[in-house]
């Protein structure tokens, strides 16, 4: 797909981008050169090859998902201007 400075100007606008008139040509021709690259990775047979996540193997270490209320009432309510019965008391907004 080759893409003309009409379609680069059009796509600017869509972008949202400013693209002067004499900088219409060179960026068409860079955007066909990035376009040439992904044609060539999509002629890259990738049968049979698995997704990866990083370069190197990882395994996850997960640790056990145990509910609890962190016993930091106290700790979290320390620095609050003002706080009632373990809670954050806030000046009434309506009346």
């Amino acid at each position: 797909m080759a893409l003309d400075t009409y379609t680069v100007r059009r796509i600017a606008r869509l972008a949202r981008i400013h693209v002067d008139d004499a900088d219409l040509a060179p960026l068409a021709d860079e955007l066909n050169n990035i376009l040439g690259w992904i044609e060539q990775l999509d002629e890259v047979d990738t049968d049979g090859v698995e997704p990866m996540t990083s370069a190197v193997e990882m395994v996850q270490r997960l640790r056990a998902d145990e509910m609890n209320d962190g016993d930091l009432q106290d700790d979290v309510l320390a620095n609050a201007p003002n706080a009632a019965d373990g809670f954050f008391a806030v000046p009434k907004v309506v009346e």
